[in-house]
């Protein structure tokens, strides 16, 4: 893997405020990736004028580059998920990094990427930590994984390769800082409509074979207000929303998510520890869907999970035990949700 090609595919929507800095970026890149797919999503602005003049700029200052350029335009737009895929599916080379339309990349990101999977055979999908800045660039003082709240046991664990235990608990993988291996890919496809793209690729990545962190930042994660799916640390605000959140749609969407994911383990044949895990995340996530309406009636089955570790092993500890105890029941769950889960929840 030492001279594998290395593609970028990019979804834009509107992004022309943001983007010209974005290609910049990517087209700066040594190694400098084979070509820079787009998938836009039915831009009304100048965003694709934008990356067509930041690529002929490149081209005419550097006769060598050799990225080239390749813009799919959807209309009807696909959504952020299914665009994801079919650009990422459009990709020809044996790495595929992921980019937002709204970052700035550091020097040194694809290198660092590349030579992660140039040092292990295994790995199937690499992340980064990234820094947040605003919207006009200025760091905001913490990264994504600050804001995000990973604790020092979940970076550890996503550092040494050992992914698939912190993923059953919550993501902790955000798309704009990824690369992942081709093969990864052809055993992903198809993305369930259920599941964002990068989670999928993650959690299945690291039950298949081997997901990395690597703890710098590798860009600016540019927090603007407009973002798609941003990333800011909760406040307690936050928190005691989400305990007055209605759980029954939430936990009818997580059950329907991880059987997916452990259906798709068994097709693939993974190995038997790993579908372990898979499968008791699906059955834990399955309990909590089936937990009673009635708060009272929930309290044995919420306080048995706890006691035998499954929602220290399976969710956030005693945050969920908390959320599953006291959060009202909404409606009725239904299995078979097509939304994608909260940021943040495995």
């Amino acid at each position: 893997m030492a001279d594998a090609s290395i593609s970028v595919a990019m979804c834009t929507r509107n992004g022309e405020r943001f983007v010209a800095r974005q290609v910049q970026s990517i087209l700066n890149q040594r190694p400098a990736p084979v070509e820079l797919v787009v998938g836009d999503d039915a831009s009304t602005d100048g965003t694709i004028a934008a990356i067509e003049r930041e690529h002929a700029a490149a081209r005419a200052a550097d006769a060598e580059l050799p990225t080239t350029l390749t813009i799919i335009r959807r209309d009807p737009p696909l959504g952020v998920t299914a665009n994801f895929a079919a650009t990422i599916d459009a990709c020809r080379g044996d790495l595929i990094a992921l980019s937002d339309q709204d970052d700035e990349w550091m020097p040194g990101k694809l290198a660092a990427l590349s030579a992660a999977f140039a040092a292990d055979p295994e790995l199937l999908l690499a992340h980064s930590d990234a820094r947040l800045v605003d919207a006009d660039g200025t760091p905001l003082g913490l990264t994504l994984l600050d804001a995000l709240e990973a604790t020092s046991a979940e970076r550890a664990g996503l550092a040494a390769g050992e992914a698939l235990p912190v993923l059953l608990r919550r993501n902790l993988v955000t798309g704009a800082t990824v690369m992942l291996r081709r093969s990864l890919l052809e055993r992903a496809a198809p993305i369930p409509a259920e599941w964002v793209h990068d989670e999928w690729l993650a959690a299945l990545g690291a039950a298949v074979g081997r997901v990395r962190l690597l703890p710098e930042p590798l860009i600016d994660y540019r927090q603007h207000g407009a973002n798609e799916i941003g990333a800011r640390r909760p406040h307690l605000a936050d928190r005691l929303a989400r305990l007055r959140e209605p759980r029954g749609e939430r936990a009818a969407r997580l059950a329907a998510r991880t059987a997916l994911l452990a259906e798709r383990g068994r097709a693939l044949g993974i190995p038997a520890a790993a579908q372990a895990q898979l499968d008791a995340k699906a059955d834990h996530e399955a309990r909590r869907a089936r937990l009673p309406r009635v708060r009272i009636a929930r309290v044995p089955a919420v306080l048995g999970g706890a006691v035998t570790g499954r929602y220290g092993r399976y969710s956030r500890g005693a945050m969920d035990v908390l959320r599953d105890l006291v959060t009202p029941a909404g409606e009725l769950p239904v299995m078979t949700l097509a939304e994608p889960a909260d940021r943040g929840s495995a």
